[in-house]
């Protein structure tokens, strides 16, 4: 898929996404401590995170403050316990050049533009990241409401391989998944503005009640199991922590 050059935001790359979503509703339900006790403590090795689809950046800071321990100022402070080392990505090139250049935490934080589900540009650009750090997965991934991008423009069959691919990079998964209205919400605003539907819109049969169809492939599947539900935002999307099973309990 090329990476986007300007529209509707046909990806979620809104240039305003922050300003209708801000970050501290979905901070407020998440309790830092139930996501830090599963990372790496500091002293033993660098706690390492992925955020997909990050936008502008604006939630990869947040949680690296809510979670590392800086304060709301972006001014670093004394961590929690972590020396946590966050890497976001995003398809949209624009939107990784603001996210660079209004990050104050460039030693622990970076940025990428990647198509997530590019599997040649995905291995050149986390591999090496990984293989800085000498590893092969990432601690924790963070997916907050990319999971329908991800299905309108890649079907059924590429949402399940999506998840099997976060399961596979990650030890502890949090993630975001839009309700179906949201769908419907996206294919009208395609043809407000006069555009066709998108490719796969009318023959996905993953439908209804989505965290729910999630949860359950990621369970079944994915060899995860469901810690922790936060809730819900005031947009009806629940927030789920998710970690892998050790192999003698999948």
């Amino acid at each position: 898929m090329a990476a986007p050059t300007g529209g509707p935001a046909l990806f979620g790359n809104f240039s305003r996404y922050y300003q209708f979503n801000p970050t501290a509703e979905r901070l407020s339900l998440i309790p830092a401590a139930a996501i830090t006790e599963l990372l790496p403590p500091r002293g033993s090795r660098e706690a390492l995170a992925l955020d997909v689809g990050c936008n502008c950046g604006d939630l990869s800071l947040a949680l690296y403050q809510h979670l590392d321990g800086s304060s709301g100022n972006l001014q670093p402070e004394v961590p929690r316990g972590l020396n946590l080392k966050l890497l976001g990505c995003d398809i949209d090139a624009d939107l990784i050049r603001r996210a660079v250049e209004s990050n104050p935490f460039p030693e622990s934080v970076s940025y990428v533009t990647l198509d997530i589900m590019d599997p040649a540009r995905r291995e050149a650009v986390l591999e090496p990241y990984l293989g800085g750090f000498g590893r092969r997965s990432f601690d924790i991934c963070f997916c907050m409401s990319v999971t329908m991008w991800i299905h309108l423009h890649h079907g059924d069959q590429g949402l399940l391989d999506f998840l099997l691919l976060l399961a596979r990079l990650s030890g502890v998964l949090l993630i975001e998944a839009q309700p179906w209205r949201c769908y419907r919400s996206a294919a009208r605003r395609m043809r407000r503005l006069g555009r066709s539907d998108f490719d796969h819109f009318k023959r996905l049969s993953i439908r209804g009640d989505l965290a729910q169809r999630i949860s359950h492939f990621l369970v079944t599947d994915c060899d995860m199991e469901l810690l922790h539900c936060f809730g819900s935002t005031s947009w009806d999307r629940n927030l789920l922590l998710f970690r892998k099973l050790p192999p003698n309990q999948s």
